[in-house]
């Protein structure tokens, strides 16, 4: 062995180390995982992210993922010559689109995932189980509502979405079954529901990890984006805020964009009893294990 060998040893023995207070803390807890956008379009990411995932399950932690697919369902439009048109960056979901939505969530991602997640276990036999909330009743919805303010009148106007639902119900009856089997499965949930009637609907990929998170009462809930976290006014990263700190961000305009919905996410997951949500990019290698086994971990924190 070199010199150079040796130390890296060292290193790595030394790290790990360092993480076992923080093993302890996730240990036998369930960690929900927001993966989507562009912290899913390459490959290597990818299999890297599927790899820490396998990485969490080892070191005693419940892993449940949800994932997005908004940039893929958009590609397919384009290709099928079907045009999107988006409301506070919900797409509206007509018949055409809500086929081609589900094809690419459920069908192409979800279980492209799932392998990645099988593969990167082998030697372990940690298996990833491709799910959408379509199955065993796991999220029910209802038809979302949006209105916008007429610039002329002034008057409230309803807007139709489509088939884009809210969650009403999570049964994770199901999910608890796998993260608590003898066997290490690791669940990959598609965002897409159906409501009582049996209608299918597609839902934000976040707002389904929020409302999962709830239910598991999660220790802690990662949304995996393409930004660092949470920006003050002078463009530095927040490490930390309260509740009412991220509300107050949203009223100020300190937040603004794609970060607002995951504010408001990050929110209403903590209400629902998740001790903390973590917003950080899903692009930086191994994100998800500096955020949960590092001091200072990686990202913004919000919790009460």
């Amino acid at each position: 062995m070199t010199d150079t060998a040796e130390e890296q040893g060292w290193a790595t023995a030394k790290t790990l180390a360092e993480a076992l207070p923080f093993i302890q803390i996730y240990d036998r807890e369930t960690v929900v995982i927001k993966y989507g956008g562009h912290a899913m379009g390459e490959e290597q990411v990818a299999r890297l992210f599927a790899a820490d995932a396998v990485l969490l399950k080892m070191l005693g932690c419940h892993p449940v993922i949800v994932h997005g697919g908004g940039p893929q369902i958009s590609r397919m439009l384009d290709k099928a010559g079907v045009k999107s048109t988006f409301v506070d960056g919900l797409r509206v979901t007509d018949e055409a689109t809500m086929e081609v939505a589900e094809m690419v969530l459920s069908g192409a991602i979800n279980k492209e995932i799932a392998n990645w997640i099988t593969l990167a276990g082998a030697e372990a036999d940690v298996r990833g189980v491709g799910l959408s909330g379509k199955d065993a009743r796991l999220i029910t919805v209802e038809k979302a509502v949006r209105t916008k303010k007429d610039p002329g009148s002034k008057i409230e106007e309803v807007i139709d979405l489509g088939y884009v639902g809210e969650p009403t119900a999570i049964d994770p009856k199901l999910i608890e079954a796998l993260i608590y089997a003898e066997a290490d499965y690791i669940p990959v949930i598609a965002p897409i529901g159906v409501s009582e009637a049996g209608q299918t609907y597609n839902i934000n990929a976040d707002t389904v990890a929020g409302a999962l998170a709830g239910a598991l009462g999660a220790k802690r809930m990662l949304l995996l984006t393409d930004v660092a976290g949470v920006l003050d006014a002078n463009g530095d990263l927040v490490r930390q805020m309260t509740v009412a700190e991220a509300r107050q961000a949203i009223a100020d305009g300190v937040a603004t964009g794609g970060m607002i919905p995951k504010l408001e996410t990050a929110i209403a997951a903590v209400e629902a009893g998740v001790e903390a949500v973590v917003i950080l990019d899903g692009r930086r290698p191994h994100a998800m294990l500096v955020e949960l086994f590092t001091e200072h971990g990686s990202g913004t924190l919000i919790c009460r």
